[in-house]
């Protein structure tokens, strides 16, 4: 791949109060080829993202920092030196102090993108990304390599929305970096298994009253093991799961059913209708009979926005 990418591109943006408004921008994006037995960094910033591997720097913004090819090391002011190898992914925070550089025998391919704003500020606070773990193994990705490449073609043609454009792509990228490290973390197989095959069961029980504990038996796995591993994969107990999934169902009958309330309580299982309406409010914030006439009164706009503006609804019953 090394041979492939020959000169470096890189791009630095000015951003408008409408770049601003959609909540994450883009502030650089670039790829460079470091070739074995080269100075480091090859090019020259501006003052805001000067770089010296040997003092590092601060930067305003995040990065993410892509290593399809090559090897290096890392360090930050929550991370220690650790050697960086190929298909590594670097998450450089705002304000939190960093160096990185390639080795001399081998140097490397990397690709960046830097980026602001209040979704990805969003993202860390609710502790999805953290100074603490900024490194992320992800193995070699042409899916990756592809995004970071639609975001140097789009910042090259600089069409109106291109920010836009670019920043959602970025949103995507750290979705796939989430997703990958995640199911890389997640190395238990037999676990996997077991949950899927309990998704299923649940999937097809919606309607009938199946414990976790019964489910974790035909299974022919202990109950304790069962839940703790499956929130550990789904994020949710394997009761909240299956309340999910009657929910679900629960406005679907709603929706698309003649059914009355007590009929859909019924067919869900639950005693009595008291337990549902109480279920599915706490869930919607409304009661069932309620939901349905919002809804009912949203269709019948809709119907009437439908008519030619000469006929009526009267007139057409």
């Amino acid at each position: 791949m090394m041979k492939v990418i020959h000169s470096k591109n890189i791009k630095y943006f000015s951003i408008s109060a409408l770049d601003e408004a959609w909540g994450i921008v883009v502030t650089t994006v670039g790829r460079q080829l470091i070739p074995p037995h080269s100075s480091y960094p090859l090019s020259q910033h501006p003052q805001s993202h000067i770089f010296n591997p040997d003092n590092g720097r601060v930067l305003k913004e995040y990065q993410l920092i892509y290593i399809p090819e090559g090897g290096g090391y890392f360090e930050s002011e929550s991370y220690k030196r650790q050697r960086i190898t190929a298909g590594t992914m670097i998450l450089l925070f705002p304000n939190e102090w960093h160096t990185y550089e390639p080795d001399k025998e081998s140097g490397w391919i990397e690709y960046w993108v830097g980026f602001r704003g209040a979704h990805i500020d969003k993202r860390v606070k609710n502790g999805f990304f953290s100074p603490e773990k900024p490194v992320f193994k992800l193995g070699f990705s042409s899916a990756i390599l592809g995004l970071y490449e639609d975001i140097l073609t789009h910042a090259a043609e600089e069409k109106a929305g291109y920010q836009q454009l670019i920043s959602s792509i970025v949103l995507y990228i750290l979705g796939s970096v989430w997703f990958m490290y995640r199911n890389e973390t997640f190395t238990d197989s037999f676990a996997v298994i077991k949950i899927n095959e309990a998704r299923a069961i649940m999937k097809q029980n919606i309607e009938k009253q199946i414990s976790p504990k019964k489910i974790a038996e035909d299974l022919g796995v202990g109950y304790s093991w069962f839940r703790k591993m499956f929130k550990k994969y789904a994020d949710v107990s394997p009761a909240q799961y299956q309340a999910n999934l009657k929910f679900l169902r629960a406005r679907e009958l709603l929706d698309t059913t003649d059914m009355n309330i007590s009929e859909i309580a019924y067919k869900l299982n639950f005693e009595n209708v008291g337990k549902f309406s109480t279920f599915f409010h706490k869930r919607e914030g409304i009661p069932p009979l309620h939901y349905r006439k919002e809804k009912k009164g949203i269709a019948d706009i809709r119907a009437g926005e439908r008519l030619p503006p000469f006929c009526s609804k009267k007139a057409t019953d």
